[in-house]
């Protein structure tokens, strides 16, 4: 799939699905012969194949290698548009994955590629700073803890309140304790 130099996904181009990887697709290179490199995206890995002075290359990377997934809003000429991208530690390495001037889908398609490559989520600040929208701990996100729901709450009195009763059992010197037994259940 190609889309010209253009971010994949932008305008009428076809858009890059991220569930139906491999893809392959051109993306815009300040510093590229043509400034145009060919990017082959892979589940595991990326491929980013370029020639700089005459001289071929291709760059073959882990998707972990990779910071994360980031939801960048750029504004221009009075118009606002949301781009996905592929972040690297190397601004020069990022990858345009989409771009809409729709917010709802830019933010689907966000949520979509941090979920199939397994990459944090980051969000781009003003001064184009990145930062996770959401607390992790590891690769778990942590969130607030959600109060009991059988409290306070419209349904209670629909709920039975015996299984909030019961106790745990306690092993006691009356408590049978079977040893040297072949069989746990009983056959006939």
């Amino acid at each position: 799939m190609r889309s010209g130099g253009m971010p994949a996904g932008s305008g009428r181009n076809a858009r890059l699905d991220p569930y139906s990887l491999p893809a392959r697709f051109a993306a815009t290179d300040a510093a590229a012969d043509e400034r145009v490199r060919q990017v082959e995206l892979y589940r595991e890995r990326v491929v980013v194949r370029r020639s700089v002075a005459g001289m071929r290359m291709a760059l073959n990377m882990p998707v972990s290698a990779f910071a994360g997934v980031a939801l960048r809003v750029l504004t221009a000429e009075g118009h606002a548009t949301a781009s996905v991208t592929l972040e690297h530690k190397d601004p020069s390495l990022a990858l345009p994955l989409f771009a809409s001037v729709e917010a709802d889908e830019a933010f689907a398609e966000w949520r979509a590629w941090g979920n199939v490559l397994g990459l944090p989520l980051l969000v781009a600040e003003d001064g184009g700073a990145l930062h996770e929208p959401f607390a992790r701990l590891g690769g778990v996100r942590v969130d607030d803890v959600r109060p009991r729901r059988r409290r306070r709450s419209a349904l209670k009195r629909r709920r039975a309140s015996l299984p909030l009763r019961r106790r745990t059992g306690k092993i006691t010197a009356a408590t049978p304790v079977y040893r040297g037994e072949r069989e746990i259940i009983a056959r006939d």
